[in-house]
């Protein structure tokens, strides 16, 4: 399903391949180290996707198990891009009946820990998410709410890798490592194209470098003739076997959003 990225948007086929054909790594023009070059890429990545102002869609979020048994849930997504400073995000579920009303909102800073607060309407109360608490499944998924913060320049470390086709294209390998102490992961691996800087592949390692989890996007659509959004993503649990996919629809761009929307207050009137 970041993500997913500013909040990290999906793909254009189901799942990424990546060819086992791995050609001769080319750092980007004037980056003097790998490091210079991984964060060059990350910088124009997100710099590419600045200006969108603020975009609404639904989201299909299938839940997974070992044995293939899946549950559905249906949400809206609200985001808006706020001037110096990271997204506002709202999350806000409507099927089925018993997470109906559940609202979880993400306000990102650039450099410091992001703010989250999950409405839980049976309890009729607002929970903030502690920066410690943040490796938790997000509703049952095999997303964390680490996960769905927006990826913000500044909270990683990078190095360049290589060069290596991935589907039909060819796509850059950076690892990040995130500056977060209390960040669940020790590094992750990004898969991006070198003609767009779509994100295809996040491969996920946690503190004592297991391959956790792996996160593939397929189905990108342009709008506005600038910005990539996917329309699948594919979370997949290594160790556990589950898997959670997050179907993208009914992107809207330029709509009546504005930051009232996103108050922590606000929550609990959320409809």
């Amino acid at each position: 399903m970041k993500s997913i990225v500013r909040i990290a948007v999906p793909v254009a086929s189901a799942c990424c391949l990546v060819l086992p054909a791995v050609f001769a790594a080319a750092q980007p023009a004037g980056a003097a180290s790998p490091e210079e070059a991984g964060l060059k890429i990350a910088r124009d990545a997100y710099d590419r996707d600045k200006g969108f102002g603020n975009f609404t869609a639904r989201q299909t979020m299938v839940l997974r198990n070992k044995r293939g048994q899946e549950s559905r849930r249906q949400l809206r997504i609200k985001v808006l891009e706020t001037e110096g400073a990271g997204n506002r995000t709202l999350f806000v579920f409507d099927r089925p009946r018993n997470v109906k009303g559940t609202a979880f909102l993400i306000h990102s800073h650039r450099t410091k820990a992001d703010d989250q607060w999950l409405y839980l309407p049976a309890l009729k109360r607002v929970k903030r998410i502690s920066s410690s608490n943040r490796s938790g499944s997000f509703m049952g998924s095999e997303f964390s709410y680490e996960d769905l913060g927006t990826q913000e320049v500044e909270k990683y470390t990078y190095k360049f890798l290589r060069d290596e086709a991935c589907g039909p294209r060819q796509c850059t390998v950076v690892e990040q490592a995130p500056t977060a102490k209390r960040s669940a992961y020790r590094r992750q691996l990004v898969w991006r194209d070198k003609e767009d800087l779509r994100v295809w592949k996040i491969a996920y390692y946690d503190r004592r470098n297991t391959h956790l989890k792996t996160l593939t996007f397929g189905k990108y659509t342009l709008f506005l003739d600038r910005f990539w959004r996917a329309a699948e993503m594919r979370m997949v649990n290594h160790l556990t076997g589950k898997s959670t996919d997050m179907l993208w629809s009914d992107y809207k761009f330029g709509g009546k959003v504005s930051e009232s929307d996103f108050s922590r207050t606000g929550l609990k009137r959320v409809r």
